[in-house]
């Protein structure tokens, strides 16, 4: 109005506004106290929202009307994100070192496959990574969380605890069944990054294996004929079948001799003469005669 050179009369007739409503004094809504709390509650219960923390506010005697409630709350951005998913295990995700020695580290996974009239069976399979022993081939139509922790519960009590689990991020591997058991049994559990099976590439052979040599070769036409089947299979697989990446033995003699103490110098081997210790795989699947 100063600037303007106009007097208040006339500044509230070109607004069309009532000199009593321009006149009326500003008091403070006295919203400080409300304001104060309402943090201090969001604070402690974070995953309350507005109206919670209004019945909160009012055992204590801070009353509002929800639409004030929730001006303020809003004002002081205290509003409950949506969380996306349930609680998951959350194991180690950062780079593994190769094991070293048996029991060092056990990789899991699951393969699928069916019956002959059409039912559908999982296998869990667990995998030594040092040995490159098939621990354990489960079999069954579900197998739960629970269920692995029971299986793993089993492999302990016959072989001893590893150190270090690892899988990839499936349902049953993330339940909280698997989350309780991991800390109760102080085992690290890691998880592979989501869509990189190569991390987990000891297992992802021997799927590859049981797939190719006994799911592929044989008809199941009931679940106990399955079991019976792969359960040979997995026998011949550690016992009899030479594997590649341990010189051409068997992942059993691998591991008895991995157990046993080596000669610090020499050995015999094939006849009276002493031979040096083999300490690379090319001269280790040469003695077995692979090349």
């Amino acid at each position: 109005m100063a600037s303007h050179g106009v007097s208040e009369r006339r500044a509230c007739s070109l607004a069309d506004l009532d000199r009593s409503t321009f006149q009326y004094p500003k008091r403070e809504g006295g919203d400080e106290p409300l304001r104060k709390r309402l943090r201090e509650l969001a604070g402690e219960r974070r995953r309350f929202g507005y109206r919670r923390l209004g019945i909160l506010l009012a055992r204590e005697g801070l009353r509002a009307n929800h639409k004030k409630l929730y001006r303020l709350y809003t004002e002081e951005r205290l509003t409950v994100k949506r969380r996306r998913g349930r609680k998951r295990a959350m194991g180690t995700r950062r780079p593994m070192l190769m094991p070293a020695q048996i029991n060092e580290r056990w990789s899991l996974d699951f393969v699928s496959d069916a019956l002959t009239d059409s039912r559908r069976f999982r296998t869990l399979c667990v995998v030594d990574d040092f040995t490159r022993e098939a621990l354990a081939v489960v079999v069954d139509v579900s197998l739960s969380g629970l269920r692995v922790a029971r299986e793993l519960d089993r492999l302990i009590e016959q072989r001893g605890k590893p150190k270090m689990i690892v899988s990839d991020n499936g349902t049953e591997l993330t339940s909280h069944a698997i989350f309780r058991w991991a800390q109760d049994q102080r085992i690290e559990w890691h998880y592979i990054a989501p869509g990189k099976p190569t991390q987990n590439a000891f297992v992802e052979s021997f799927n590859g294996r049981l797939r190719d040599e006994c799911l592929n070769e044989h008809l199941f036409d009931r679940l106990d004929d399955a079991r019976r089947i792969i359960e040979a299979w997995r026998t011949d697989y550690n016992t009899a079948r030479p594997h590649t990446s341990l010189g051409g033995l068997a992942p059993a003699v691998f591991a008895r001799r991995a157990r046993s103490p080596r000669p610090t110098s020499l050995e015999l081997r094939h006849g009276s003469a002493q031979r040096a210790l083999i300490t690379t795989q090319q001269q280790e699947r040469k003695a077995n005669g692979l090349s």
